[in-house]
Formats: C-alpha cells, structure tokens, sequence
C-alpha cells in the first residue's frame, strides 16, 4: 500500500488548519471568499467512491461539520461543496462561502480574475473563529 502525498498544487495553493480523522482540512490562499478544502488522507484516491464505506461516511460528517462552522462564521447566503477534480485528481472537497454580492456572484469562483493573498490579520481572524466553531 503506497503512503499518502499531497498533491503539490494543493500544497502550494493551500495551508494546513487542522487534522481530522479522515482528512487535513486546509485553507485556500485566496481572500476573496472564505474557502476551504478538506483532503481525505488516504492514497492514489480520486474519486469519492473510490474510498472505503466507513471513509464515505466519515467523509460526509467531515464535510458537513466545516460547512455548517464556515456558514456560522460567514452568515453566507449559501455554502458551495465540491470535489472536481478536473486540474487536481487528488480527491479534495472545496467549501465555500459565497454571498450575494461577492467576487462572480453568481457565477463559479474557478478561473475567474487573481487570488487576492490574505492580510495576515484578517486570516487569522477567520482561522480562529473557524476552529472555535469547529
């Protein structure tokens, strides 16, 4: 069995929050929405359906216990999950805050203008409020 690598795209445009049981979840370097990732450590996985039943599940409460802290913390209109993959295969969810009003709204936030890089203030502000609601 190979040994769990994060991807260095995902390194390079994120940086470690926190561990939980299943997956790191990790901060995008990115200000313009409150974004965060989760990433299943578990190796050479893809897809969602790829994991073991039980890492499913866990999976979704990992998911849903960052979305429901992100909303608390935002009161954003709506919070977007997804796991594309299309530039990055290694299996990682996306939780983002989205407001009316925001960068793009409605529109998706992937390929649209520059990341604009966090005051250091502002993210650990957010950082904190984030794991306290955790």
């Amino acid at each position: 069995m190979s040994e769990f690598h994060l991807d260095a795209r995902l390194a390079r445009d994120s940086d470690l929050v926190l561990v939980f049981e299943l997956c790191q979840l990790r901060i995008l370097n990115d200000s313009r929405w409150p974004w965060l990732m989760l990433v299943p450590q578990r190796p050479d996985k893809t897809e969602i359906f790829e994991l073991e039943p039980q890492d499913q599940a866990v999976l979704a409460e990992e998911v849903s216990r960052v979305a429901e802290a992100l909303k608390r913390v935002t009161g954003a209109g709506k919070i977007n999950i997804g796991a594309l993959g299309n530039v990055v295969s290694q299996l990682h969810v996306h939780v983002v805050a989205r407001s009316e009003g925001d960068p793009n709204w409605p529109g998706p936030i992937w390929g649209f203008g520059s990341a604009v890089t966090y005051d250091e203030a502002a993210r650990k502000t957010f950082l904190s409020a984030i794991i306290q609601a955790l």
